[in-house]
């Protein structure tokens, strides 16, 4: 790795992203050479009935330490942009997030509701951005959940701000 010259970086964290819920995102990954790519994701485990907040996957998407086994499950950004033969730290980084779209709970039955609906939503935000001409890392995010159609409409129209081509969208794509 080649040495680096010595920087002081700013980040400017608002607090509601430190909330736990259910949260849709997406990852607005600048290449060196200006290529946007995008990552979708939610929060909402699959495993646990916890739902954390965007702050907390922030680390773990980026995360370098591959010998952890609770690091290698999530480092999933990290991965997409390695496979495009990119060096993630030579990229700029931009989270977008919408939520929470449902409180964290300790019930699992309602946990499973809350996050099959939320992923039915992230595949949904994934493919829309696709079709309307973005570079979309994770590009087979799928669900076996319809969406709610309503939901659907606030989050399209919550993104639509940060991507205007997603506003225009028309059902079915």
């Amino acid at each position: 790795m080649p040495e680096r010259t010595a920087a002081t970086y700013a980040v400017k964290l608002p607090g509601g992203l430190i909330e736990r819920g259910f949260w849709l995102y997406v990852w607005r990954v600048r290449a060196p050479g200006g290529e946007q790519l995008l990552y979708v994701g939610r929060t909402g485990d699959n495993t646990s009935a916890h739902a954390q907040s965007p702050y907390a996957r922030m680390g773990q998407h980026l995360a370098s330490n591959s010998n952890r086994k609770s690091v290698r499950g999530t480092a999933q950004l990290r991965r997409h942009v390695e496979r495009r033969g990119i060096r993630v730290e030579e990229c700029d980084y931009e989270l977008l997030a919408h939520g929470p779209l449902f409180a964290e709970t300790g019930d699992w039955s309602l946990h499973v509701r809350r996050r099959n609906a939320v992923a039915a939503l992230e595949s949904a935000l994934a493919q829309g951005l696709q079709h309307v001409g973005f570079d979309v890392l994770n590009e087979r995010v799928r669900s076996a959940t319809s969406r709610d159609e309503g939901l659907w409409q606030d989050v399209r129209r919550a993104f639509a701000e940060h991507f205007p081509e997603l506003g225009r969208l028309t059902w079915p794509w």
